[in-house]
Parts: structure tokens; sequence; C-alpha cells
């Protein structure tokens, strides 16, 4: 199904758009904490919240604090990762090139210092 944006959606199987674009966030990203999932694509935060706890105590991700940040990432000892990341995989190529540019290809961390543009 092709969704706002042509995003491809899989919210069908998940249960809601949210968790479908946190679930692609952590596959993509690696690690991400409720804020920054949220500013990325733009929704509230309490809604993020929600399914990354619902996630949490499911045993997709699990979490440790960092700080006074809790960040999340998927859980190695969850039964069906390898299948939940290649839907997740597949989901990623069919989006649009200017929806994978919007919120999947930000940076993360600082550019070194004296590192050329490309």
């Amino acid at each position: 199904m092709i969704g706002k944006e042509g995003e491809v959606l899989i919210e069908s199987i998940l249960g809601n758009e949210t968790k479908e674009r946190v679930l692609l966030y952590l596959h993509i990203y690696g690690k991400g904490h409720g804020k920054g999932i949220a500013d990325t694509f733009a929704i509230a935060v309490n809604g993020v919240q929600q399914q990354l706890k619902r996630l949490e105590e499911g045993g997709v991700i699990v979490s440790q604090f960092f700080g006074r940040t809790r960040v999340y990432q998927f859980n190695p000892q969850y039964p069906f990762l390898k299948e939940l990341r290649e839907l997740l995989s597949k989901v990623h190529r069919y989006l649009p090139d200017e929806v994978k540019s919007k919120y999947y290809m930000n940076r993360t961390r600082p550019r070194r210092a004296g590192k050329p543009l490309r």
C-alpha cells in the first residue's frame, strides 16, 4: 500500500504508522531516542514513546540510558530479528528516493574537521 508522500506502508501488519516509522528508523540508524525519532518525522513524542514502550515490552527492542536519555535499539536476542530486518530492508528499498532522503539520510554525528564535502 502506498501512503502519504509516497511511502510504502506495512502498518496493516504492524498495527499503526508510528510503529512502522519507529522500526524503520531503528533499522536504518541502529539506535535512537524518542524525541529524535519524533523530530525526524514531525510527529508527537508521546506516540513514539508509547510505541517504543510496547516494542520493548514485547522484546523486539531494548534500551539503556546514556546520561538522562533512554536510547533504543533492536534486541539481538529477539527470535525473529532476522526476518523483521529483512522485511524492513524490503520496505526501505521500495520507498521513493525523496522519502529516503527526507527521513533516512540525515547525519547523526558531525562531519570530521577538515573532511571535504563531496
